[in-house]
């Protein structure tokens, strides 16, 4: 007869009831004791709804997730492991926790970028970067159907490769061919780099394509070009009430940083927009040429193409968006609400994920909450609301790795209610709403009026009231910082941080065996720039170095030597005619 630990004696029956109950939960750990979580796992919402956190954490993290209509969640996973890029979650004991975790499917290209997971005409959608792929759902947990290939991007994986989906009503699926670019210039992000026009990159990137739902083992050649000048969608959208395709785009970066004579390190913080946009048939939302500016309401030639903040240029060819949301916001995943559980407010609403900037440095990193555009008749029926905040569990995030959860993806329940996923951890939120419905007005949603005006991931930053003080860089006054500090910061931290630390896509300076190990190879990086992947600090990092030869050798001197002997690091100072030697043997 077993005994507890306290004594008590429980008996065949029960260790046999315990082991059933292990059985079917999976022996997952993931589910946390409720005891555990924060109000609402941490969230800040309007009056009358809550939050429920399904699962605390996922091997793997997440990227998007949907719903069945019997409440399965299935997660498309941002690091997959041995066991499949998929995961499938159940709740059996009705209090809305998942108790069975289930990872499935194994397929070619899985990466932290592909993203996508959808449900549509009884069929599971999922995608890698460079494939798409569905199952038939069979009623199981785990789809026991064979998985069908729909699409091959013969391209390799580059920047902005994602593959979201949207579905219209006439038997076509729409997908993302992203540019991998940051402006088409003749050097990628390299400081006073021109564009090149016409940019070739548009012929077959930086555009959504349409393709025919019942076709398997097609390519980008079997599919129609439907919208173009997007250089970034991760999050789009069919709306039904409207019959049009919607979508949240990406705008450019490195406004400043490649173009510090034209623009402030403030309008880099807060342009270019990230628009919320309809696209139709040959729609095109100005990219590489043009960016949208959500000050101003209007689109800006990219100084790439001769722009310096006022000129416009030839317009009248681009679709206006639908509304544009403050830079460098990140927007992940779009959803108009169709359920009923929520208030009349929400209704064919736009609830929009904002996955969070890291390139707004030294004003506080934006985005990282959930937002809400009112709509009526696929417009907006009043200024865009912040409906969840909390995510980052800070007030201000100074670094991307400070946040403690990102949200990225947003389904809606069978019941109308509304789950969020994170992809740090892998996190999941469902949010309803308990209130009175007929009694939910502006008093539930003043206080996250207030947010949108105050939050400093949220507010636009005031110029000079809101740079931010990095933790390892107190006792350093910017305005008298060294030359080499001076051109670190206008080159280098938009990516690497001004306080070296890096972010979660780009490695830190601090402590860097490149940064502190042979002269030559670190040189030879600053000038010819560098692609793939590396591992600094025992952590691998994959994104683009931009060249940097266009600058002085004495300047880039004083950046390799400010590196080299800040951030803890103790190195011996760079000369420029180390660089110019180095310059030599390219």
């Amino acid at each position: 007869m077993a005994r507890h630990p306290g004594g008590n004696s429980i008996g065949f029956l029960g260790v046999l009831i315990i082991v059933i109950h292990l059985v079917a939960s999976g022996c997952d750990s993931n589910k946390a004791p409720a005891s555990n979580q924060p109000q609402n796992g941490g969230l800040v919402l309007p009056g009358g709804f809550s939050a429920l956190v399904v699962v605390d954490s996922l091997k793997g993290r997440a990227r998007h997730l949907t719903v069945n209509d019997n409440g399965d969640l299935y997660v498309k996973l941002r690091f997959p492991d041995s066991l499949g890029g998929n995961a499938a979650l159940r709740d059996t004991s009705g209090d809305g926790r998942a108790d069975i975790i289930k990872t499935f499917d194994d397929y070619q290209d899985r990466s932290s970028y592909g993203t996508e997971m959808r449900i549509h005409d009884g069929y599971l959608y999922f995608s890698s970067v460079t494939r798409i792929y569905r199952q038939k759902l069979t009623g199981d947990l785990v789809p026991t159907s064979e998985m069908e290939l729909l699409l091959t991007d013969r391209q390799r994986p580059r920047q902005h490769d994602t593959k979201p989906l949207a579905f219209d009503q006439e038997g076509h699926f729409y997908t993302v061919f992203g540019a991998p670019s940051d402006a088409c210039q003749e050097n990628d992000r390299s400081p006073l780099s021109p564009g090149l026009f016409p940019c070739p990159l548009l012929e077959s990137r930086g555009g959504i394509w349409r393709f025919d739902l019942n076709k398997s083992n097609q390519f980008q050649e079997d599919g129609e070009k439907f919208a173009t000048g997007l250089r970034s969608v991760v999050g789009m959208e069919w709306n039904n009430e409207t019959n049009g395709l919607y979508a949240v785009a990406h705008g450019r970066d490195y406004l400043h940083n490649t173009w510090p004579n034209a623009f402030t390190v403030w309008e880099g913080a807060v342009l270019p927009s990230e628009v919320f946009i309809r696209l139709d048939k040959d729609s095109d939302a100005g990219w590489p040429y043009h960016y949208f500016d959500q000050i101003k309401n209007k689109y800006f030639l990219n100084p790439e193409y001769g722009g310096d903040g006022n000129k416009q240029g030839d317009t009248t060819h681009l679709t206006p968006p639908v509304l544009g949301f403050p830079g460098h916001f990140a927007p992940n995943d779009l959803l108009f609400y169709t359920g009923d559980q929520f208030p009349a407010h929400y209704h064919n609403g736009a609830f929009i994920a904002f996955h969070g900037s890291t390139s707004s440095s030294p004003y506080p990193q934006s985005g990282y909450f959930i937002g809400f555009v009112p709509m009526k008749n696929g417009q907006p029926a009043g200024p865009w609301e912040v409906f969840a905040d909390g995510f980052a569990g800070i007030d201000t995030i100074i670094n991307t790795s400070d946040a403690a959860y990102r949200p990225m993806g947003l389904a809606m329940g069978p019941d109308g209610s509304l789950y969020i996923s994170d992809s740090e951890k892998g996190k999941i939120w469902k949010v309803e709403y308990k209130g009175d419905k007929a009694a939910f007005g502006d008093k539930d949603l003043a206080p996250m009026q207030q947010r949108k005006l105050t939050a400093t991931n949220i507010k636009t930053p005031d110029e000079t009231k809101d740079r931010v003080r990095l933790p390892g860089m107190e006792a350093i006054d910017e305005a008298h910082l060294s030359e080499g500090g001076k051109l670190f910061n206008t080159y280098c931290s938009v990516c690497h941080q001004r306080n070296g630390r890096g972010n979660d896509r780009f490695p830190p300076l601090d402590g860097s065996e490149w940064v502190n190990g042979e002269k030559a190879p670190l040189i030879q990086i600053i000038l010819n720039g560098m692609r793939g992947e590396i591992q600094v600090k025992g952590k691998s990092y994959n994104n683009v170095m931009p060249k940097l030869d266009m600058i002085p050798d004495e300047d880039i001197a004083h950046i390799l030597t400010y590196i080299r002997q800040h951030f803890g690091n103790e190195e011996s100072a760079v000369s420029p005619e180390e660089v110019t030697a180095q310059r030599l043997v390219q």
